[in-house]
């Protein structure tokens, strides 16, 4: 097969796994910068170019776009489509899992648990906006955020208040959610794969900390993940229509509930914890899925530096 790994990042950990998996299963996987991608929409024949030619078809697309550019890369991985490739999640399922309200949307019509989430948009009801997440303390969201930044924990009411109106200041969309104390600062995470769960790694926040991401200092160890949470990571996957999601729940004394769908996940911390090779169940789900155009041909892989 040939493969396009779109990102902007063709040096971090998860993007050098995916490349060392396609090759050593006899691929050829081409990394493409997302913001070097530019198309030209006809009515006869879809084309994406890059650096001034026009690219070849490719069989599939693994897509790994950064949260900053999630409008463009989901237009460049439309047009990748259009051009016939299978693309590994779709770009409305990346647009719905990086879009906080409308993913929560989503999973509360398939009645899938979660913390209960508050939105609004004018400012004069916002003691009412605290109330409807169940007081504070209360963990107010930025609507679209990643790896724990934008998530800020308020301890008491008037804290809830001064930062809501400091986040409306900025005329930045957020929600407001209520605080699973009982966690302890733990959530789990759940890699989901073609609708199998392929990995299971609990996180935990370091001391004075409530946000368990990797990123920010929290510690991983391989678990076993319980049938529930297995079922709910599973379908909050399918809910959004990805193929491959990272899952993370919360325990609380009603049982799991989900904080989060990654689209992008990130592979270190899983593989780290888990020991297990999901480089390369990520290119065994895309085999199982394509129909190449034929053997493997002799191009040269483009592995772009970030900009």
């Amino acid at each position: 097969m040939r493969i396009a790994l779109l990102s902007r990042e063709p040096g971090n950990y998860s993007n050098r796994r995916l490349v060392e998996a396609a090759e050593a299963r006899g691929h050829v996987i081409e990394v493409l910068d997302t913001n070097r991608c530019y198309m030209r929409i006809t009515s006869n024949m879809a084309e994406v170019h890059y650096d001034g030619k026009v690219l070849p078809r490719f069989d599939a697309v693994i897509p790994r776009i950064g949260a900053s550019v999630t409008a463009y890369g989901a237009a460049v991985l439309r047009q990748f489509a259009a051009t016939g490739a299978y693309c590994l999640n779709d770009a409305a399922g990346i647009v719905a899992s990086r879009d906080k309200l409308l993913a929560h949307q989503i999973l509360a019509q398939a009645r899938i648990p979660m913390p209960v989430t508050a939105f609004a948009n004018s400012p004069k009801v916002t003691r009412d906006l605290i109330n409807l997440a169940g007081e504070a303390p209360v963990v107010v969201k930025l609507q679209q955020s990643t790896q724990g930044r934008g998530v800020v924990l308020a301890e008491t009411r008037k804290a809830a208040e001064s930062l809501i109106d400091a986040f409306r200041g900025l005329e930045a969309n957020f929600l407001v959610q209520s605080f699973i104390k009982e966690a302890s600062g733990a959530d789990t995470r759940l890699l989901v794969i073609g609708n199998k769960v392929v990995g299971a790694m609990q996180r935990q926040a370091q001391e004075g900390e409530f946000r368990s991401n990797l990123h920010r200092g929290g510690q991983a160890l391989a678990i076993k993940a319980s049938k529930e949470q297995m079922s709910i990571a599973r379908k909050a996957t399918r809910q959004l229509g990805l193929a491959v999601a990272g899952v993370d729940l919360v325990d609380s004394a009603d049982g799991p509930l989900v904080l989060e769908v990654n689209s992008s996940p990130g592979l270190q911390g899983i593989e780290a914890a888990s020991g297990a090779d999901i480089a390369s169940l990520v290119i065994q789900h895309i085999e199982r899925h394509v129909r190449t155009l034929g053997p493997a041909r002799d191009v040269k892989a483009t592995r772009t530096p970030s900009e």
